[in-house]
């Protein structure tokens, strides 16, 4: 099969022949037909995010693509059945703290690095080799619309945060970040999953008037000038019941204060960004004001399983619009093409998608 490959970081990739991924018990061998090139993969692949990443390795986190076949012990999956590609692979021998690698990117701690040495390569390839419980069925889709449904692997990021913060319909939800590539993301998925409301912070006036374009009422946007924590409150149309944090390592840790300490009594705060990931200052929050407030505080680092399915029927209802999404593709020969694009200008409600 033809793949893109990361020899060494700070090396462009080569695409060349690798020899096809071999199908074992518990396995399912997909062909890709579109995978996404996040914004920041150029970064990784320079080494700049000291991401964990057993080189050489075929890069790539998730994708959308048909079974081309299925082990032993898959009872629902057969050839030619559309998937999304799940890239968060846990190892199956503890079911309370698994070991996790994101196939084609990074992994988490030595079990993590230990589980790249069999599902290390991920999708930037003409076939890609998954855990039967990752290849999540998508259903009949137009082969020309597979790069939109890969949204979905964007959508998953802030979906697991707010499934992470319970959210019910009918709360309001600050998404701190929400001009951003994640964040943005993190606006719709609110939106489909019932909040009334959502409020979103950010410093770029074109991206806050195209959100309110975009959503209309339901969002109320708020442009940061660095004390912030009482406006954010006053933007919203009652308490703030969730605050979801997606700011990247780029952003300081005053914006993640400011919105954490917005949310109501008895909130919920979850952090799933990247601040402080290449150092800088830890994110200080008052000890008095979290428990005289019964705020709760969790971090979240990706999604649940169940939440490919779920998310799934968000999309397939209608509820969470795919098609608000533009998409730029580009063959795997040009793979440095894609990636000069994915980090080259707009993230918001864009992809960058390589079909092999």
């Amino acid at each position: 099969m033809r793949a893109a490959v990361l020899e060494e970081f700070g090396k462009p990739l080569s695409v060349r022949e690798l020899p096809d991924p071999v199908l074992g018990t518990g396995e399912i061998l997909v062909d890709v037909v579109a995978a996404p090139v996040l914004p920041y993969a150029a970064e990784v692949f320079r080494g700049e995010r000291d991401y964990l990443l057993t080189l050489p390795v075929v890069p790539g986190a998730g994708a959308v693509g048909r079974v081309r076949a299925t082990g032993p012990d898959a009872t629902r999956l057969a050839p030619g059945d559309w998937v999304l590609c799940d890239p968060v692979i846990r190892s199956r021998d503890d079911a309370l703290t698994p070991d996790i690698t994101l196939q084609g990117l990074s992994a988490r701690g030595e079990g993590g690095l230990f589980l790249q040495r069999h599902f290390g390569h991920g999708a930037y390839a003409e076939q890609v080799l998954l855990p039967t419980e990752n290849a999540i069925p998508l259903g009949a889709i137009d082969p020309g619309d597979a790069g939109r449904w890969t949204a979905l692997a964007l959508c998953l990021v802030p979906y697991g945060g707010l499934l992470a913060a319970d959210l019910r319909p009918g709360e309001t939800v600050l998404v701190s970040g929400a001009t951003g590539n994640f964040g943005s993301a993190g606006v719709a998925v609110a939106l489909a999953m019932g909040a009334a409301c959502v409020v979103a912070p950010g410093r770029d006036e074109a991206a806050l008037a195209d959100l309110e374009r975009r959503f209309g009422a339901r969002v109320r946007t708020v442009r940061l000038t660095g004390d912030d924590t009482a406006r954010l409150r006053a933007a919203a149309p009652g308490p703030i019941d969730v605050v979801l944090d997606l700011l990247p390592p780029s952003a300081s840790t005053g914006p993640v204060r400011a919105a954490a300490m917005a949310v109501r009594e008895r909130g919920r705060v979850v952090l799933m960004g990247g601040v402080g990931m290449l150092g800088g200052d830890d994110l200080a929050l008052p000890y008095p004001w979290l428990m005289r407030n019964s705020v709760t505080v969790r971090g979240q680092w990706l999604h649940p399983r169940s939440a490919n399915a779920s998310l799934i029927a968000l999309a397939r209802a209608g509820l969470l619009d795919l098609g608000g999404f533009a998409v730029t593709e580009f063959g795997l020969a040009d793979i440095a093409g894609a990636l000069d694009h994915a980090a080259s200008g707009r993230t918001r409600f864009a992809l960058t998608v390589v079909r092999p």
